[in-house]
């Protein structure tokens, strides 16, 4: 069986606000076009040093709930030595060390092996930057 490699970028906006982006269905349409019946692994990676990668259950709350455990965690105030843009900025470069910015998936049959309630979700605590780059790479 010959392997293969294909990549992809998504440019994705978020907002002003710390957010929970789901990114499942771009996945799901990525695969459609470039694996279609096939087996192999979706590596999600977005290259920022303040964003996250999640599975994650969305639209039930716990999207909301991870914000809010993230904000308990990482408060944005001034205890953060890294102080450029909003104050408590700093925060938001410790987040990947918590919620890493790539994920591997299963892929079989050409379509993402997630659980019936789990998402792919690119979790953004960073209000300073809305434009975000997520790179969507197939191996299979």
């Amino acid at each position: 069986m010959t392997h293969t490699f294909t990549t992809r970028t998504l440019d994705i906006t978020t907002g002003s606000r710390e957010t929970v982006h789901d990114l499942t269905e771009a996945c799901a349409e990525f695969l459609r076009e470039v694996a279609p019946g096939r087996d192999g692994l979706l590596n999600v990676f977005a290259p920022h040093a303040t964003t996250g990668l999640a599975i994650l259950e969305t639209g039930a709350g716990s999207d909301d709930d991870l914000l809010a455990a993230l904000h308990d965690l990482l408060p944005a105030d001034d205890r953060w030595r890294h102080r450029h843009g909003t104050p408590g900025h700093g925060r938001d470069h410790v987040l990947p060390a918590i919620v890493p910015p790539h994920a591997t998936l299963p892929v079989i049959g050409g379509r993402l092996e997630l659980g019936t309630w789990q998402s792919v979700v690119l979790v953004d605590t960073n209000v300073d930057n809305p434009q975000r780059r997520v790179r969507l790479s197939f191996l299979g």
